[in-house]
Order: C-alpha cells, then sequence, then structure tokens
C-alpha cells in the first residue's frame, strides 16, 4: 500500500456553501497563492504550500483522466469546470466543482492558472459523479500506467462525445 492510499481516512468534509476555494499556480502547477478557505479546508498552512506542486492534495480515487483533460485543456489556453475529489493534510476528503482558468500577464503571455472551486452538488456527486469516475478509475487501474491512462481517457472521450457535449457542457450540465 502506497504512502498516499495509507493517508486515507474515508471522512468527507464539507465547506460553506458560499466559500470559494482559490488557489493559484505557476505553468508547473506549482502554488504561488492559496486562499484561507483552501487552507483550511486542506488543513495546511500557507508555509506548507507555497512552490509545491498542487497535486500535494490530489486523492487517489480522482481519475488521471480527468487530470489529463484539465491540463490539456488550460494549457491550450482555455478553461476548463471539473467535478474533483481532493484530499487533505489529514487524509479527509472533500468534494469540489473547479473552474480552472490560465492566467495572463501584461504582455498576453500565460504565466499560470487559477483555481476557483465551489461546493458541488451532493445528489449530482451521488447520483452521476462518484460511478462514473469509479468506472474511469478501474479503467485506469485495469492496465499499466500508460495504457490505464490511455485506456480511462478513451472511454472519457467516448462517454461525451455519446452526449454530444464537451467536457465543459456535459460538467456544467450537472451543475
Amino acid at each position: 500500500m502506497s504512502t498516499q492510499e495509507k493517508s486515507i481516512t474515508g471522512v468527507e468534509v464539507f465547506f460553506d456553501a458560499n466559500d470559494i476555494i482559490v488557489s493559484k499556480t505557476n505553468l508547473k502547477g506549482h502554488i504561488t497563492y492559496a486562499n484561507d478557505v483552501f487552507l483550511d479546508i486542506a488543513g495546511y498552512t500557507e508555509e506548507e504550500v507555497l512552490g509545491k506542486p498542487h497535486s500535494l492534495i490530489r486523492h487517489p480515487k480522482m481519475p488521471r483522466c480527468v487530470f489529463k483533460l484539465l491540463w490539456d485543456t488550460i494549457q491550450a489556453g482555455d478553461e476548463i469546470f471539473a467535478y474533483v475529489i481532493n484530499r487533505a493534510k489529514n487524509g479527509d476528503h472533500y468534494w469540489v466543482l473547479a473552474h480552472v482558468t490560465p492566467s495572463y500577464d501584461s504582455a498576453s503571455q500565460m504565466v499560470g492558472f487559477h483555481s476557483n472551486r465551489r461546493v458541488a452538488n451532493r445528489d449530482t456527486l451521488t447520483d452521476v459523479i462518484i460511478p462514473l469516475y469509479d468506472e474511469l478509475l478501474a479503467t485506469e487501474q485495469a492496465g499499466d500506467r500508460k495504457s490505464g491512462l490511455e485506456a480511462s481517457t478513451r472511454k472519457l472521450t467516448e462517454f461525451l462525445s455519446a452526449k454530444n457535449m464537451t467536457a465543459n457542457q456535459y460538467f456544467l450540465s450537472l451543475a
């Protein structure tokens, strides 16, 4: 069992529906800013997160293909909405509806990414997202790291194609 899996408590924590989790990263995904809501829900201090990879809060039950979609989208200069399960420092978890956008400097050069996260709708999580993510994760884990990611990415692409929707259209239709 990996260190990451050992630190999973199975306890879900919640934040207020009026709160927004905010973080910013550089182009490599290292945290350059985290608001108090982020720090409180994730259980970290500012000193513990600044300069660290945003994957610090990655939960092992989060399908890698969704993160691939997220990174491919924002690195292309587009925004994305996605449901994400994150891991707090103590191993608890929390669900969010994330909106991630590229950040630009005054010369219109991409310099990083900005993410706002809100409380995710519980019924949407239970009825749609968790079953979908469980299926994608099982597909990823059925092969080696590379082939599993390729297979789950194909499955997600086919799922969205069958709905005739982009990821943003699909995720926002559930919000």
